[in-house]
């Protein structure tokens, strides 16, 4: 074998969306793009605010030397400073720039966090359904993860995460607004969340940390609040990118914010910037981080993003299928109408319907359709939709 064991075995069981993305691609060039109707990637189709890209030419053109060399590992004082400064105003805590360290996306935030906490075989929780990726991630760094099933409303149930706990879980992972889902966790539950947490970590003299991935944190609908980890527990971190709220996916920019509170807070902050370098990342990208300085309070319009929520649920609803509305996030979740979700998702292929299957997220029975695409991608879908349920309905 000319690669490694451990990534023969990762291609094998490799992302559905990426799986499901490619197939669509070789769709797309044997059918043509507007006969494909691809729900499968979270990417983002909303152009960048006028003020980013104001902002990065201003980066550019700025003529102080020295602007494009390497930096501190945890990045641009500056840039640290208005994100403290930004997530003190939105959190009611408040943060310092050494909070704040800048990251490659949030997948870099994560990564960083990971290797700062984990032992070989500590353990991680994580909710299902979950961004797939989560379990790499983990197992990046000699972790285990412990998958625990939220409710029929993708709400977590703190129980079910206490009866997970053990001596070697070291962080509990969440996501809300939640990929798949589009559920916004409430304030009751993070709290709840946070004193069991707290109980446990006294019990075993350690603290059990709680992560929150948050890229989505402000696309919201119906006026809804996404609460705040840091007000549940002291011991959190906030993993997040502008890859969402800024349609900035490609330029993987993002950032680890440290609660305050949190113990043993400076040696936690040198092993994370240490990872930031060792991991290869070294520093977050130079241009973006000098450009995102003056846009801390600027976001996307999403009121496309709410049009096309209207749109897909009550096209959805008309045939029939049976969904949670999401909140947040831009995707949908529907329960399959057969039980063998790759099954159906299949079923939709065959009217030209790009859907991703649910065991992907770990929750089979289900499928997450992205609508961060043109309304009438959606509305040429629906009678395929339509069709395909009535093929399957019993």
């Amino acid at each position: 074998m000319t690669i490694a064991t451990k990534m023969a075995a990762a291609i094998q069981s490799s992302s559905w969306i990426r799986r499901m993305f490619e197939e669509g691609a070789e769709l797309k060039a044997r059918l043509g793009a507007a006969n494909v109707f691809d729900f499968t990637l979270g990417n983002p189709d909303l152009e960048p605010p006028a003020k980013v890209k104001e902002a990065l030419l201003a980066a550019i053109q700025d003529p102080r030397p020295g602007l494009h060399g390497y930096m501190p590992n945890a990045g641009l004082p500056a840039t640290r400073q208005a994100v403290a400064d930004h997530l003190s105003a939105v959190h009611g805590v408040a943060f310092a720039a050494d909070d704040i360290i800048m990251t490659c996306g949030a997948a870099g935030a994560l990564n960083v966090i990971l290797k700062a906490l984990l032992d070989p075989w500590d353990e991680v929780i994580v909710l299902a359904p979950f961004f797939p990726e989560y379990l790499f991630y983990v197992e990046n760094h000699g972790g285990v993860v412990r998958v625990v099933e939220t409710d029929q409303d993708f709400q977590p149930v703190i129980a079910r995460i206490e009866e997970a706990i053990n001596d070697h879980t070291r962080a509990v992972i969440i996501n809300s607004p939640n990929n798949p889902t589009g559920q916004v966790y409430d304030a009751s539950l993070l709290g709840a969340l946070g004193e069991m947490l707290a109980n446990h970590s006294r019990r075993f003299g350690r603290p059990i940390y709680l992560i929150n991935d948050e890229p989505y944190r402000r696309l919201v609908y119906d006026d809804v609040v996404v609460p705040s980890v840091f007000q549940a527990y002291p011991e959190s971190l906030v993993a997040t990118s502008f890859s969402k709220d800024l349609s900035l996916p490609g330029e993987r920019l993002g950032y680890i914010a440290l609660n305050p509170q949190a113990q043993g807070r400076q040696e936690l902050l040198a092993a994370m910037i240490l990872a930031n370098r060792i991991l290869g990342f070294v520093n977050a990208p130079a241009l973006l981080q000098r450009a995102i300085t003056s846009l801390m309070d600027t976001a996307v319009d999403i009121t496309p993003y709410v049009r096309r929520r209207e749109l897909f649920c009550r096209l959805l609803a008309e045939g029939g299928y049976d969904f949670v509305r999401p909140k947040g996030a831009f995707y949908l979740f529907p329960r399959s109408p057969l039980d063998d979700d790759v099954a159906f998702v299949q079923a939709l292929k065959e009217e030209n319907i790009l859907a991703v299957p649910g065991r992907g997220f770990g929750r089979p029975g289900y499928f997450r359709l992205a609508f961060c695409v043109p309304e009438s991608t959606i509305v040429a879908a629906a009678p395929g939709f339509a069709r395909v349920m009535a093929k399957v309905r019993p």
